[in-house]
C-alpha cells in the first residue's frame, strides 16, 4: 500500500514539475503580454503550496481506499472504486464553495442595488433559489471576467467576478446570469456530471479487464505488474484513445451553449446578451473568426458570429 502511494505521488510531482514552466510562461509571459495577468510570483507559489497541501489532505485517504479496495474488493472491485470516486465528486461539489475556494478568493455579498433587485427579480422568475450572490475577487490574479453558479441543492451560490461588473451594465450582467441559469434549468449540469459518472464507469470496467493482463504491462515497457502501477498506466494512455470523441464532446458543449441563450432571451433582453458577449470578447481578445475545422474540433462555445445570429434570431 505505502509503495502504491508513494509511486503515485512520484508521478504526480514528475508530471507537475513538466508542466510547471509551461504555466509560468502562460501566466507571467502570454497573459501579461496581452494585459491579463495581475498575479505576482509570490502569489503564484502561494496557490502552487494551497492547491497542492489541500490535494494532499484530500487526495492521499481517496488514493489508498481505491488501492486497498482493487487489492480487496474482489472482481467487482471496479465497481465499488466507481461509487466511492462518484461519491467523492457530489461531496466536492457540496464543499467547493464553502470550503475551498474561500482560501484562494474572498467572496462578499453583491452590494449594488439596483443590480440585486434585478437579479433578485430574475431568481423569482426562474424559480431559482441559492444560498446568495456573491463577488469574487477575481482581479487580483486577472482581468478576464467571469460569472457562475456553484454547489447544488440549497448549497447552490452565485459568483460574479469583481472583473465583469465593472465591464458590463447591470442589464447585461442580468443577461448573463440567465444564461448560466439557462444551463440549470435545461439540466445541462445533470447531463455533463451523468455523462462523466457513465464514462468514468466504463473506464473502471476496461481497468479491470486489464490489471492482471500482463501484456498490458509489458506493452508499456513495464516489467513489475502492481495495481499502482495499472492505475498509472492506464490514465496515461486512456487521451489517446478518448482524444477521437473531442468533437462529439465539443458539439455537445455547443449544443448546450445555444440552449441557454435561447433561456436566456425568454428571460432578458437578447440584445443585452449580444452586447455582453461582444464586450466580453473584445475584453478577453477573443477571436471572432476562429478556423472553422478547428472550432468544430475543440471549441466549447459556438463562433461568436453564429452564436450572435442565433440570438437576434430567437429576439424576433
Amino acid at each position: 500500500m505505502l509503495s502504491g502511494i508513494l509511486l503515485v505521488v512520484a508521478v504526480t510531482i514528475i508530471s507537475s514539475t513538466i508542466s510547471l514552466p509551461i504555466s509560468l510562461y502562460s501566466t507571467f509571459r502570454i497573459e501579461a503580454r496581452y494585459g491579463f495577468n495581475k498575479m505576482t510570483l509570490r502569489m503564484f507559489v502561494l496557490d502552487l503550496i494551497k492547491g497542492s497541501l489541500i490535494g494532499a489532505i484530500i487526495g492521499l485517504p481517496l488514493l489508498a481506499l481505491v488501492l486497498w479496495l482493487m487489492a480487496q474488493a474482489g472482481p467487482l472491485w471496479w465497481l465499488w472504486v466507481w461509487l466511492v470516486w462518484s461519491a467523492f465528486q457530489l461531496l466536492m461539489v457540496a464543499l467547493y464553495p464553502t470550503l475551498i475556494a474561500p482560501l484562494f478568493n474572498r467572496f462578499s455579498p453583491l452590494e449594488d442595488l439596483e443590480l440585486k433587485q434585478r437579479i433578485e427579480a430574475l431568481l423569482a422568475r426562474t424559480g431559482f433559489k441559492s444560498q446568495g450572490v456573491f463577488v469574487m475577487d477575481g482581479s487580483r490574479r486577472s482581468s478576464h471576467g467571469n460569472a457562475y453558479f456553484t454547489g447544488f441543492g440549497s448549497a447552490k451560490r452565485i459568483v460574479f467576478f469583481d472583473t465583469l461588473l465593472k465591464q458590463l451594465a447591470p442589464q447585461e450582467i442580468e443577461a448573463v446570469l440567465a444564461h448560466e441559469l439557462g444551463h440549470f434549468k435545461r439540466k445541462h449540469i445533470v447531463k455533463r456530471i451523468s455523462f462523466a459518472f457513465a464514462l468514468s464507469l466504463g473506464f473502471l470496467f476496461i481497468l479491470g479487464q486489464l490489471l492482471d493482463a500482463s501484456w498490458f504491462y509489458t506493452a508499456l515497457g513495464v516489467s513489475t505488474p502492481s495495481t499502482a502501477m495499472a492505475l498509472i498506466l492506464f490514465f496515461m494512455a486512456v487521451p489517446a484513445f478518448t482524444f477521437p470523441l473531442t468533437p462529439l464532446s465539443s458539439l455537445m458543449s455547443r449544443r448546450h451553449e445555444y440552449e441557454a441563450d435561447s433561456f436566456a432571451a425568454s428571460q432578458a433582453e437578447a440584445q443585452h446578451l449580444i452586447d455582453a458577449l461582444v464586450k466580453l470578447y473584445r475584453d478577453n481578445a477573443s477571436t471572432l473568426t476562429p478556423d472553422p475545422l478547428h472550432s468544430a474540433f475543440y471549441d466549447s462555445h459556438p463562433p461568436a458570429s453564429l452564436r450572435i445570429a442565433h440570438l437576434k434570431g430567437a429576439s424576433t
